[in-house]
């Protein structure tokens, strides 16, 4: 059985993609064991990030749940000032460099989730 362009096409769009995922839960959880620290300290004032770190103590799955709900917080900042539940003073404060890693790997991550929907959405439909 040969493949048609067609199928071709969504199978490396759905490889690369789904490689793509497991490189960014591996950046995510490199940053988690090298800067955690170093993110906490600059958020300690923020209430919501406060609640997420008993997760740190909760192996490789609490951690990414944790740099995701930090990486959440720097990518869109608006949306949990206006709750009250992140200091806007510590974010202000928030190291450069990381915050643009911690960006790059929220909408990087939404990205390859949108990805991913879409191919199961195109399967699912019967278009290949």
């Amino acid at each position: 059985m040969s493949l048609n362009t067609a199928d071709k096409i969504f199978l490396a769009v759905g490889l690369i993609d789904f490689a793509g995922i497991f490189i960014w839960i591996g950046v995510c959880l490199h940053l988690a064991y090298t800067q955690m620290d170093l993110m906490l300290d600059h958020l300690k004032n923020s209430a919501l990030i406060n609640t997420f770190v008993p997760l740190r103590q909760g192996g490789p799955w609490g951690r990414l749940v944790l740099i995701g709900s930090i990486s959440s917080v720097i990518a869109f900042p608006g949306f949990y000032l206006k709750r009250g539940s992140v200091n806007a003073e510590d974010l202000r404060c928030f190291t450069g460099s990381l915050k643009r890693k911690l960006v790059m790997l929220q909408w990087g991550g939404l990205i390859l989730l949108v990805v991913m929907v879409c191919i199961g959405v195109v399967a699912k439909l019967g278009f290949v």
